[in-house]
């Protein structure tokens, strides 16, 4: 397939009512197509690059950050000149499920209500989990895996909050 000269940019194309881009000649719109699939793949691409250079420069500070709050996840804000940095680390806890639901049956079989507390997917919310008695939090510990998502850098004009 040829490629028109007269194809309409991307950049033309926000200006371009619906009306007008439907009635291009099918060859224009396949080539439309493909250009915008371009340039969503080659705009993915440099917002991964963008995001690792972030993550580059702002990782090891955003940790100390972290450390001196005495967090091991969540979100820090520290200044870069006259931007606030702000940097997520999200949190992501996932549970054994056998082994929770040997927990539970445990639990009943003792005459307490599992349910209280383990949700129906067998997985016990972080809130839940840190209001149990120390004894029962180290009883669970086997079955819970922490894992940390990826950092989030978002630059923001402005001193910290």
């Amino acid at each position: 397939m040829t490629y028109p000269k007269n194809i309409p940019s991307v950049d033309d194309m926000l200006n371009l009512p619906a009306g007008e881009l439907a009635l291009m000649p099918v060859e224009m719109l396949a080539s439309l197509q493909a250009e915008l699939a371009h340039a969503q793949s080659q705009l993915r691409a440099a917002f991964a690059r963008f995001s690792t250079g972030l993550e580059v420069r702002y990782a090891t500070r955003a940790a100390e950050v972290r450390e001196a709050l005495g967090k091991d996840t969540g979100t820090v804000r520290f200044d870069d000149g006259d931007y606030t940095v702000i940097a997520d680390l999200p949190k992501r806890v996932e549970w054994d499920q056998e082994k929770l639901a040997l927990m539970a049956q445990n639990l009943a079989a003792t005459g307490e209500d599992p349910a209280e507390f383990i949700e129906t997917k067998l997985s016990i919310s972080e809130r839940k989990y840190g209001a149990l008695p120390e004894a029962w939090r180290k009883g669970f510990e086997p079955a819970r895996t922490v894992k940390v998502g990826a950092l989030k850098v978002t630059l923001q004009s402005g001193e910290v909050r």
